[in-house]
């Protein structure tokens, strides 16, 4: 009775081996038959996955692998014909063929015949290949991980896909058959903007210090990288990244001007000095640096020298409305001042100063009038206009900015 049994089960275990076997070669003819079955060959091929004897078997998911693949060769015959393609689910196609040609290279390295002897691999060849065709070709994982990005706003689906694209040049078995070209760079970008939208921020901090020194977008890299060290409080690292960026690209004011506004901000004007001073010895025609070192002056109510280098401002840039404005500033504190020093005296010596200092006010007009001919979007140089026309009472005048103010 137990001979029964056995042989029983050794025939059932023969068939259902049997019949996975028939459901491999099944789900691989109905993937590349004319019309193909794609959803079919996916039923076919499943159960041959799970199946102890099969899914031991490269054959098995090499096949799963191609279903994938000759689906995303269809998508980009569609693409090439001009009809519009589903990118999402191209690229799924592209990721599961990925997953399941992995799994197959990996069995078939390791395959042992009868004599206990190691078999040479059927599908390495054919493997490397499409897996060099899904890196080199940008429709496959870059377009994929874009369409997640852009339009699903699916930040760690596209970070999925930018990672599986920038591990191909890392598996063993594929260093020597794919070249990194600029392109792998640009994905480590894209990678990291995810990253920040996602609000990952360490790790789009580790990618973006991986690539600051490989000449993409140095730039944005750099400031992209003070902002993530800001969203974690690390000061340090933010201004260390705001040194660097200044060194690399002395040309660029900004890394220059959130340095100094954190040492103003902590009243640390003696350092905002050293790296303002850095700067202008090393681009000493940048009217810019000229400008924040005037109003470094001025925060230090240190009139004279702020006008002398808003003055210096000017010389180099006659069109920085900015540096006007910042005359006109310190036109109204030199006012202010002669009337704050006639607050106690008797009322003849005040009006005699506050006729001394309208003369003053009215001579700062022309500064601002001038900062807003250069720039006419910017409002507060019409709302330091308004508020002289109204202390001096030149009610035309203040009508006149009033209305264009939307007052």
């Amino acid at each position: 009775m137990k001979k029964v049994i056995f042989s029983l089960l050794l025939l059932l275990s023969v068939t259902a081996v049997f019949a996975q076997k028939k459901n491999v070669s099944k789900a691989r003819n109905l993937a590349l038959m004319e019309t193909p079955d794609f959803k079919g060959a996916r039923e076919a091929i499943l159960p041959a996955l799970e199946e102890p004897t099969t899914s031991g078997d490269p054959r098995t998911w090499h096949v799963a692998g191609l279903i994938g693949y000759k689906e995303n060769e269809s998508y980009f015959k569609d693409l090439a014909l001009g009809k519009q393609v589903d990118f999402v689910k191209k690229g799924e196609a592209v990721m599961e063929s990925l997953n399941y040609f992995l799994k197959a290279y990996e069995l078939d390295q390791n395959q042992i015949n009868k004599k206990g002897k190691k078999i040479k691999p059927k599908y390495e060849s054919d493997i490397k290949a499409k897996i060099k065709e899904y890196f080199e070709e940008k429709h496959n994982l870059f377009y994929y991980a874009a369409t997640l990005y852009d339009e699903k706003k699916d930040y760690k689906g596209a970070m999925k896909a930018f990672e599986t694209y920038l591990e191909i040049p890392n598996l063993p078995f594929m260093k020597d058959v794919v070249k990194i070209d600029s392109t792998y760079i640009q994905v480590k970008y894209f990678n990291a903007l995810a990253a920040r939208n996602a609000e990952m921020w360490d790790k789009a901090i580790r990618i973006h210090e991986d690539i600051k020194n490989e000449g993409y977008e140095t730039g944005n890299v750099y400031k992209m990288l003070y902002e993530e060290y800001v969203q974690i409080k690390d000061t340090a690292n933010f201004l260390r990244t705001l040194d660097e960026g200044f060194n690399k690209m002395p040309e660029d004011p900004w890394f220059i001007q959130n340095l100094i506004n954190y040492y103003l901000t902590n009243n640390l004007i003696e350092e905002s000095k050293v790296y303002i001073d850095k700067a202008i010895q090393v681009s000493p025609k940048e009217a810019v640096y000229y400008y924040i070192k005037a109003k470094i002056y001025e925060t230090e109510k240190n009139y004279v020298d702020a006008r002398k280098y808003y003055d210096k401002t000017l010389e180099l840039d006659p069109k920085y409305a900015d540096a006007y404005a910042g005359i006109g500033v310190l036109v109204i504190e030199e006012g202010q001042k002669i009337l704050d020093d006639a607050a106690y005296k008797s009322d003849r010596e005040f009006n005699l100063a506050k006729n001394k200092a309208n003369e003053v006010f009215k001579s700062a007009i022309d500064y601002f009038k001038k900062a807003a001919e250069i720039n006419p979007d910017e409002q507060i140089y019409k709302r330091n206009l308004r508020m002289l026309y109204y202390r001096l009472g030149m009610s035309k005048e203040l009508e006149a900015i009033e209305k264009e103010l939307g007052y």
